[in-house]
């Protein structure tokens, strides 16, 4: 009996489960700074000149947020320059197809490394916009989160 009570103590106190500040994010502008520090006085580290381009979240304080992205650059973004996620990025090249099917017409080739708009996403599939196309891809094989 007490080694249950025990384990039942360990479990309250010290639960296995981990909670993650981990989450997909994308840049709401075209030019966001990122920083060695979180505060505005940090001197910048670079400079992302890309709108949508989805990062995660790795840590936060305060109105900043530490971000990493698909090529492991790190650093700290103020929370204003961020939104919540939208797009994602292929990490192999991808067929778009009209509907969400292997047997639906194939609309173009997506080619690694481009970001993609998500629209909406259906078990393995979702509804993506990239240029002047519009159509279904599969979810494999990608950087960013589809939820």
């Amino acid at each position: 009996m007490k080694t249950f009570i025990f384990l039942i103590l360990i479990w309250v106190f010290f639960p296995f489960h981990v909670v993650s500040d981990e989450t997909f994010l994308s840049l709401k502008k075209g030019k966001v700074n990122v920083r060695y520090g979180p505060s505005f006085e940090s001197p910048i580290k670079f400079v992302y000149k890309k709108i949508n381009l989805p990062i995660k979240q790795i840590d936060k304080k305060e109105n900043w947020r530490r971000i990493i992205d698909l090529k492991n650059n790190s650093g700290w973004i103020h929370w204003s320059q961020l939104k919540t996620n939208n797009s994602i990025i292929p990490l192999e090249d991808k067929i778009l197809f009209k509907k969400p099917s292997n047997f639906s017409r194939p609309i173009a080739k997506i080619k690694k490394g481009r970001v993609i708009i998500v629209k909406k996403c259906e078990k393995n599939w979702c509804k993506i916009e990239t240029g002047k196309f519009s159509g279904w891809i599969k979810t494999n094989n990608i950087w960013g989160s589809i939820n």
